[in-house]
């Protein structure tokens, strides 16, 4: 009886560590990503358009899966109007007029699509690539750090006078609800508008934390995937794939958490000019804030973010691997059973963070797996790191760090159309050493 009990005690351990090391990452039972998602949106077909939208949605309106949409333009979904969409309906987005959709203050947006039945919006054109058309805008009344409100005017060409008011964002009500994005797929947009600046896959400014914003995939974004102006919100299941610029942008006092959610980069496609999977700031100027106000604030829990280079080595010596993470002066980040694979280095905060406790306990890393990278925590433009390796390589932050490849690390790393991008616990090779030195242990068998 002895023996049973210990040896029950023994395999119940065992089990328990398996599961601790499998909570790193994008977790789940099952895959996720399959049924909904598109890792090859380039060669899906769909009807041609038998619908448009145009000009400004006053009225509540409802998209039925069995037309097939033609965004035409900048609309604008306006007069506390709400714009519903049918699961399974496909909204094109025109490249000449580069279309965009607005959710104005006050208005909302249903999107409510199935795991089997996703809502798709994408590119008109024959040969799809990033940028075709512009994105998905959704403005709220939750508060930012900015002096007064916020406005995307500059977003717009050929915005008339009185569309100018259809442009602001902000307020006081950090519980408001833009609508619901569930189920949705965002592809080709990003749309350059002039210079360096483009629209995003879809932009989240003065947003409340009763919008829902589940499983959705934003793919081949010229602009940033995701991108979070102020407001309250709470991200689940997001997956950016191959954007152009940040996966992940947060500024203007974001007060955000981000659950389970994945970032794909690579190195062929992405801008080679400080385009990250996370960034984190409070503000772009000084001037424009009230510090007064809350700054940026991120929780950020099992996210995966992986660097796809063929060879890790070449592309950095080209110049073509940057951060994973960047954190600004004055932003918070908590991140927490997440992994870092394949980046130069792993994190990179603001040269004008002083490195002490205080500000350390601001930013925090914990439960991560930190794989392939140059490096892991630095600060900008200094390439001694010693202090923070051994702040964040402190047991008590349970942070792990290995050299494996993307094949090993992953489940089904390299499945073109089911691949599965949770945490192989038993080909992972992994040491707490930060500075991945002589001794390393093997988890699993």
């Amino acid at each position: 009886m002895k023996n049973f009990i210990q040896t029950t005690f023994i395999f119940l351990f065992i089990l328990g560590n398996l599961y601790g090391q499998q909570e790193k990452g994008i977790i789940g039972t099952a895959n996720w990503l399959h049924n909904w998602t598109e890792f090859k949106p380039n060669q899906k077909q769909y009807d041609e358009p038998t619908q448009i939208l145009a000009g400004n949605i006053d009225k509540d309106k409802k998209l039925v899966k069995r037309e097939t949409y033609m965004l035409l333009g900048n609309v604008f979904v306006t007069n506390n109007a709400t714009l519903t969409i049918e699961p399974g309906t496909v909204i094109i987005g025109d490249f000449a007029s580069k279309a965009s959709l607005t959710i104005t203050k006050g208005a909302k947006i249903i999107a409510d699509g199935l795991e089997t039945d996703p809502i798709i919006f994408t590119s008109n054109r024959g040969i799809k690539r990033s940028g075709d058309w512009g994105g998905i805008i959704l403005l709220g009344d939750a508060p930012t750090n900015k002096f007064g409100n916020g406005s995307v005017a500059s977003l717009y060409s050929d915005l008339s006078q009185s569309s100018y008011s259809f442009t602001n964002y902000g307020g006081v009500n950090a519980e408001s609800s833009s609508g619901i994005l569930r189920y949705v797929r965002i592809e080709f947009a990003g749309k350059r508008i002039k210079n360096d600046d483009y629209f995003d896959g879809l932009l989240l400014a003065g947003v409340g934390n009763k919008t829902i914003l589940d499983n959705i995939m934003v793919s081949y974004s010229g602009g940033n995937s995701f991108e979070v102006l102020g407001g309250d919100v709470c991200l689940n299941k997001l997956v950016s794939y191959r954007s152009n610029n940040n996966d992940f942008k947060l500024n203007y006092g974001a007060q955000c958490k981000i659950d389970n959610s994945l970032a794909i980069r690579s190195p062929y496609i992405s801008s080679s000019t400080a385009a990250r999977c996370l960034q984190i700031t409070s503000y772009n100027k000084m001037e424009e804030v009230d510090f007064t106000k809350k700054g940026t604030s991120v929780e950020a829990k099992n996210l995966t973010f992986i660097n796809d280079s063929e060879s890790l080595k070449s592309d950095i010596e080209k110049g073509l691997v940057k951060d994973a993470v960047f954190i600004g002066q004055n932003a918070n980040l908590n991140m927490n059973k997440s992994v870092i694979s394949g980046f130069n280095p792993a994190v990179i905060l603001e040269s004008s963070i002083h490195i002490n406790q205080e500000n350390l306990e601001k930013i925090q890393f914990a439960n991560m797996y930190f794989n392939n990278c140059n490096g892991n925590i630095f600060l900008e433009n200094d390439s001694n790191n010693e202090d923070l390796e051994n702040w964040y390589g402190n047991s008590t932050f349970f942070n792990v760090y290995s050299k494996s490849n993307n094949a090993e690390t992953f489940i089904d790393f390299s499945n073109e159309k089911r691949p599965d991008f949770r945490l192989r616990i038993n080909k992972i090779i992994a040491s707490k050493d930060a500075t991945y030195a002589k001794e390393t242990v093997g988890i699993g068998n």
